[in-house]
């Protein structure tokens, strides 16, 4: 099994980058803002939590997040492996990460960073805004969200670092020629 966390401000890719990803490598794709979201659009008791929070721009609270995430990993013993997108957040978050995924007899193998300007994020998010009109997409969520990332989300990069796990792909330019790069470190790296 190979555990993969894919990293990046919002409008990085990470969505676009996980769907090739899993058709090449069958991970089990786990991605906390399709579980927020589909907690929310189900009106689920947990759902209603994260609406309000996300709403108000703010992140979950980890333990709502990692409970999502449990419920998500325990849901597929079979997997060949994760793709984590989106999470962690935060330092606390890959910490407790790390450690439930020991408990469950796993690692996460490789945290792949799309470095992408501040700039081109916004050019991207614009035009999504026009074709999927998600709310987290309004301007002024946005930049709550991208100021979040910035101020507070980049700060786990360093924790995976020091531990040798972080690689970071340039995620400006064609999807397949960043795909491409992702891919080839993996492969690098070990059989996946």
């Amino acid at each position: 099994m190979v555990n993969l966390v894919l990293f990046g401000p919002p409008g990085a890719g990470k969505g676009t980058q996980s769907e090739k990803l899993i058709r090449k490598y069958s991970f089990v794709h786990i991605s906390t803002g399709d579980l927020f979201r589909w907690h929310t659009k189900n009106d689920t008791a947990l759902g209603k939590r994260v609406k309000e929070i996300m709403n108000s721009g703010a992140l979950v609270p980890d333990e709502i997040t990692i409970a999502m995430l449990k419920e998500e990993l325990d849901k597929n013993p079979q997997a060949k492996g994760f793709l984590f997108d989106g999470f962690p957040r935060t330092v606390a978050q890959a910490e407790a990460l790390d450690q439930f995924m020991k408990n469950n007899g796993s690692a996460i193998h490789h945290v792949i960073a799309l470095d992408v300007t501040e700039e081109e994020l916004r050019a991207r998010i614009a035009k999504r805004r026009t074709v999927e009109n998600r709310p987290d997409d309004q301007e002024e969520k946005l930049n709550k969200r991208i100021t979040e990332y910035f101020s507070k989300t980049i700060h786990v990069l360093p924790y995976y670092k020091k531990q040798g796990r972080l690689h970071t792909i340039h995620g400006i330019g064609a999807i397949d020629e960043i795909f491409d790069a992702i891919c080839a470190h993996l492969d690098k790296k070990q059989k996946v």
